[in-house]
């Protein structure tokens, strides 16, 4: 892989989308590998996966607005698609995925961090969909999941007026979910950069969510992204059918056996992949 490397630490895995010099811009190349890596996530060892951006100016900048600029309407709708197909990917794979956002994620940047089920930021992280200055639309699901995240009208607001916004602004809208800041000392010195700290705060994340009952929690992620398609109805019957599910697991009986056992003389053990 040239533009995206793939780090798997026990059951946690990394995804870098690594073209630091294009400030992670998305071109053809990028989500052609960012597709094969997907594909190759070991869902039988990985529990939780974290996708950044290497660097330190930019998460993903936006789409490779050079690659953009001659195609046809039918290559755009192509273009489009391709996108799309990836972030919708990795939007419903069984694991949850959390994104730690250092600088940029402007445009497919944001799209591609709206994907993904949690988002994590360093405090220096700048948010937009920059599209309609440049003649377009968000074209990788940006009208869709901003809308679904922050609401219609906050979600109108930014695309129509292609505004940027700042960490503490999106946390505010519930575009993300935490903003890492760097580590200082009394004198003000840094210790630990906000980029170090995201990292790591995303690994503990991942970490916290790993050590959870894998089949439980991919069930989870499964009725809440099912249920917000359908209306309240049919949703409830999604959940009821997937919480039933969990008690054809040996991590039910295990995990329901221990909190009965009122003595504890067992140290729990982790979770199995069933």
């Amino acid at each position: 892989m040239e533009f995206v490397l793939y780090e798997q630490k026990g059951q946690i895995a990394t995804i870098t989308i690594n073209r630091p010099k294009a400030l992670n811009a998305l071109n053809s190349a990028v989500l052609d590998e960012l597709n094969e890596v997907i594909d190759a996530v070991d869902l039988n060892e990985v529990r939780c996966l974290i996708l950044t951006g290497a660097g330190e100016k930019s998460f993903v900048a936006g789409a490779d607005i050079g690659e953009m600029s001659s195609l046809t309407k039918a290559e755009g709708e192509a273009f489009g698609k391709k996108g799309n197909d990836v972030f919708r990917k990795l939007e419903t794979l069984p694991i949850p995925v959390i994104a730690a956002i250092n600088g940029f994620a402007l445009g497919g940047g944001c799209e591609i961090a709206m994907s993904c089920d949690i988002r994590i930021c360093s405090d220096n992280a700048v948010f937009g969909q920059p599209e309609v200055g440049l003649g377009i639309t968000p074209g990788f699901g940006g009208t869709q999941r901003l809308a679904r995240l922050v609401g219609p009208g906050m979600a109108k607001q930014m695309i129509y007026t292609a505004r940027n916004i700042k960490a503490a602004e999106a946390l505010r809208i519930g575009l993300v979910n935490q903003v890492v800041s760097a580590t200082v000392d009394e004198a003000g010195e840094v210790v630990t950069t906000a980029q170090a700290n995201l990292i790591a705060t995303a690994e503990k994340m991942a970490a916290g969510i790993a050590k959870n009952a894998p089949i439980a929690v991919r069930n989870c992620k499964k009725a809440i992204n099912e249920g917000l398609e359908v209306g309240m109805d049919e949703a409830i019957v999604i959940e009821e059918k997937l919480f039933g599910d969990c008690f054809e697991t040996e991590d039910q009986k295990y995990g329901m056996a221990f909190f009965l056992d009122k003595n504890k003389e067992k140290v729990k053990e982790p979770f199995k992949n069933c």
